[in-house]
Formats: C-alpha cells, sequence, structure tokens
C-alpha cells in the first residue's frame, strides 16, 4: 500500500495505513462511504471480526480488492 488506490473513491495511501479502518471497543471495523445516486450517500461499517490491527488491514485490503475488481468487470 504504498500508493493511492485508483478506483472511484477508494483511497488508501501509506501517510495513513489505516484508512477506512475504525476499532470499537477492540475489535476492527471496515468504514467507508458509497454515493448510489449522484444526491445520496450511505456510510457503511462492516465488521472484520478481528482484534488484530494487521489482520484488519489484510482483510480491507482484500475487501477493496474484490470491490475493484467487480467494479471494473462489467
Amino acid at each position: 500500500m504504498t500508493t493511492t488506490a485508483d478506483h472511484s473513491g477508494i483511497r488508501i495511501t501509506a501517510d495513513n495505513p489505516n484508512h477506512h479502518l475504525w476499532n470499537n471497543h477492540g475489535t476492527w471495523f471496515l468504514h467507508y462511504t458509497v454515493h448510489p445516486t449522484p444526491f445520496t450517500k450511505e456510510r457503511i461499517r462492516r465488521s472484520l471480526g478481528t482484534k488484530d490491527l494487521a489482520t484488519a488491514r489484510d482483510r480491507r485490503d482484500t475487501f477493496f480488492e474484490h470491490l475493484g475488481s467487480k467494479q471494473f468487470a462489467a
């Protein structure tokens, strides 16, 4: 993760390796915003099911890789 991801609105930079991560009482969550229409937005919080930060980062990266591949496959 040394560069900014080039997916619509997905930004993870080396300056903030915990971007999109949120710790809720010891459990790491993925926190991001989607824009289903140009006029609406929805905040999504999804449990990563771990208390380990390194595992949370890996799961976040895997999620965004999967999301990016679905987005550009069409």
